[in-house]
């Protein structure tokens, strides 16, 4: 029991431990950063978004399929993780300033949220150049809904996008949901498909403006009813 007398020893012992831990703490940050423990996201099938189920905003709301803001034209639809956010402001910036060449192709730029909450979507609309739907039952989030919670606060890619965002001038606040990740989806016309569809991996993994745009160049006008006879 000697060793017991041996402070030398004991403070090696001590200094093991906080070793074994510092590192430990080092590879779950490291771990953290990586792709590995993101949950994958489901691609959405055709079918599955025309089928959902939009509210507009209005006092006396009107309930349609989603499919209705395509189908004639085509369309870019931002499915917003939270309007309150800065990220989220960001993003719809960007694609806003998309909107004259939007305009030019005849391509509309639409917005879904999850939830009305106080004046969250009137506040996000300066942000935002197109019309905004409520999808009450998330579906524009799905098929498989992805959270992501506490492993953002540890996400160096996270923190470096919100110090872009905010040394951009955008601010924001932590009202609503804001842990279901969002996405950007660009569509054809008709039965054309999902000709785009980016699916955010951690807050602020925003869309590139360039990849909606040659997403939308895609887009083949349809032909109307009479031509075809």
């Amino acid at each position: 029991m000697s060793f017991l007398q041996d402070p030398s020893i004991f403070t090696m012992g001590m200094w093991s431990i906080g070793a074994g831990a510092l590192g430990a703490a080092a590879l779950a940050l490291f771990l953290a950063n990586t792709d590995m423990f993101l949950s994958k996201p489901q691609k959405a099938a055709l079918e599955y978004l025309e089928d959902i189920d939009l509210k507009t905003l209005e006092k006396e709301s009107r309930t349609f399929k989603a499919k209705e803001l395509w189908e004639k034209s085509g369309a870019v639809i931002m499915a917003v993780r939270r309007p309150g956010c800065l990220l989220c402001r960001e993003e719809a910036m960007e694609l806003s300033s998309l909107k004259p060449k939007l305009d030019e192709l005849g391509i509309p730029l639409y917005a879904v949220v999850k939830e009305q909450v106080r004046n969250e979507v009137r506040d996000f609309q300066p942000y935002f150049k197109g019309d905004i739907f409520l999808d009450e039952k998330k579906k524009f989030y799905g098929p498989q809904r992805r959270k992501m919670v506490y492993m953002g606060l540890v996400r160096l890619g996270v923190w470096y996008n919100i110090f872009r965002a905010w040394n951009g001038g955008f601010s924001g606040n932590l009202d609503g949901e804001g842990f279901i990740l969002g996405g950007v989806f660009v569509m054809g016309p008709g039965k054309q498909g999902i000709l785009l569809e980016h699916r955010e991996k951690e807050f602020g993994d925003k869309v590139n403006p360039l990849s909606v745009l040659e997403a939308v160049r895609k887009i083949k006008p349809q032909t109307p009813t009479s031509e075809k006879k």
